[in-house]
């Protein structure tokens, strides 16, 4: 039976493998990779054929001193048209000019039809002249963009302000402006067979590990997708254990998390439209960190991260344990307290797992609905809706008192993550945890953390173990766990990711 299974699944894979392949093909054929001709309007037409001849699709032509017709072609929207009008046209017709010559990356030149279509789509403008068989592609993008601003998703206690935009170039510069570092190598690739968007990989030659940074580079060669609108996109293809819960590749909009994270040997993943930048390999710990806690005094940063802790475990673990002392365990609470909590429940019809699911479901969906509406509506309606739907079913008799503070107390330890990603996954397990308490009490719910363990145990991110430094045992790594050791005593990087420049902290550097 499992070798019937075993040749279904290849040939599952060969066909879906033969479909991508045949796709890309489809979708690279419709932009043939040939040169263009000397002459003007025969460019002019091939580029408009490519086009459909779009109403957006801008040709202007001019006549520059020697007599020569020329065209500027490009996108309306997407240029700066000062630098076409100044730059481009009134040199090449009010001056001496017969040719504009290549210099750095603003100006380059071309003869590939696929490589010019590539640039208009780009935002660049492209210019044709007349007899020559050589385009020049000019860098006059100029479509409006949002300048940096603080970061939305990740609220700053102490540290730098300043977030990613929607632009790649912008993104690199945040980066390039903190680490100040020659071997910073940035990989351009180019992902999605529509959209062809522009995409960053970036390290430290000499700190991260090469086969990391070949593999984050070939799962994202390898991808076979029409669109690449956002990093989410790929972090779900390459990530290594795709129907885990929890999050393999972090995603953040802070520049100083990226610096911090580069110079651990990690790599970071930029994609062109978004201003969330990824990074990879990640562990289970890093989810529970926060920039601050390097910025803050050791011991500050030691307490806030161990309440951290806490708050998950509360978060994930609080309604369930709930559920098993009340249902199965009831000698184990205090007897004042179980009088006290008989009689809050006395009118309530449901067993404690169904009033447990029906409160965890009304707070989420007070959630969600706070999310999607306007900015100052959202909060408001999440607070006046938490408490007015918990007095409506305490009065009602759906629910006891004890069970609305459990469920608030629960909802305010998930929102003590800093990572919404972990935040998530932690919100999704309480569901599974809370049915366990509820069939077999504390049984259940030790039987759940046994297999979320194994299953953490087992997880890797780019051949890192997710458990690291725990699992496997890393007492250099244990310095910067729960607690976070002085910056004097966490002298070497973190081994896990397997760095070759191991010291970060000279004995000559300590003051």
């Amino acid at each position: 039976m499992s070798q019937f299974w075993n040749a279904w699944n290849k040939r599952k894979d060969r066909l879906r493998n033969q479909t991508l392949e045949q796709h890309a093909n489809k979708s690279m054929d419709s932009v043939k990779d040939s040169p263009v001709t000397s002459v003007l309007e025969d460019n002019i037409v091939l580029i408009e054929q490519q086009f459909g001849k779009s109403d957006d699709l801008v040709v202007r032509r001019f006549q520059i001193t020697t007599g020569k017709d020329a065209a500027v072609i490009f996108l309306d929207g997407m240029v700066d048209r000062n630098v076409i009008s100044d730059f481009v046209i009134r040199s090449l017709t009010t001056e001496n000019v017969t040719y504009l010559s290549p210099a750095s990356n603003e100006l380059e030149t071309t003869n590939q039809l696929r490589q010019i279509v590539r640039n208009i789509l780009s935002g660049n403008s492209v210019l044709f002249i007349d007899g020559s068989t050589e385009v020049y592609l000019i860098n006059s993008r100029g479509w409006d963009r949002r300048s940096v601003m603080e970061p939305q998703t990740e609220s700053v206690v102490r540290g730098p302000r300043d977030g990613f935009t929607e632009t790649l170039s912008v993104n690199a510069a945040l980066i390039r402006f903190r680490l100040k570092d020659p071997n910073l190598r940035v990989k351009h690739l180019i992902v999605g067979q529509r959209t062809q968007t522009d995409v960053f990989v970036m390290h430290i030659d000499g700190v991260a590990h090469p086969p990391i940074v070949e593999e984050v580079i070939r799962r994202i060669e390898n991808l076979n997708l029409d669109a690449i609108l956002e990093t989410g996109y790929i972090e779900q293809m390459i990530q290594d254990h795709r129907y885990s819960p929890f999050p393999q590749i972090q995603n953040t909009e802070r520049p100083d998390k990226i610096v911090a994270n580069l110079l651990e040997g990690k790599v970071a993943i930029l994609v062109d439209g978004t201003p969330f930048v990824l990074i990879a390999p990640a562990v289970l710990s890093q989810f529970y960190q926060s920039p601050e806690d390097y910025y803050e005094r050791f011991y500050i940063a030691s307490l806030i991260r161990f309440i951290r802790v806490i708050s998950i475990l509360i978060a994930l673990l609080l309604p369930s344990l709930y559920i098993a002392f009340s249902s199965f365990h009831p000698e184990m609470i205090p007897s004042r307290l179980v009088i006290a909590m008989a009689a809050g429940r006395s009118t309530v019809p449901f067993p404690s797992l169904v009033e447990a699911m029906f409160m965890e479901i009304a707070i989420e969906i007070l959630r969600e609905a706070s999310v999607r509406l306007p900015g100052p509506i959202g909060p408001t309606i999440g607070i006046v809706g938490a408490l007015v739907v918990g007095e409506a079913a305490v009065s009602a008799g759906l629910v006891s008192p004890v069970m609305v503070i459990i469920v608030a107390v629960t909802t305010i330890g998930s929102f003590a993550s800093p990572s919404y990603s972990a935040a998530i996954a932690i919100r999704m397990l309480r569901f599974p945890v809370m049915f366990m308490a509820g069939l077999f009490g504390l049984y259940g719910i030790m039987l759940f953390i046994i297999v979320m363990l194994v299953h953490l145990s087992s997880i890797k991110s780019f051949g890192v173990p997710y458990l690291s430094p725990i699992s496997p045992l890393n007492l250099m790594g244990m310095r910067d766990l729960f607690l976070r050791f002085p910056h004097h005593l966490m002298k070497l990087r973190p081994s896990m990711f397997r760095v070759h420049d191991k010291i970060r902290m000279r004995e000559d550097d300590q003051s």
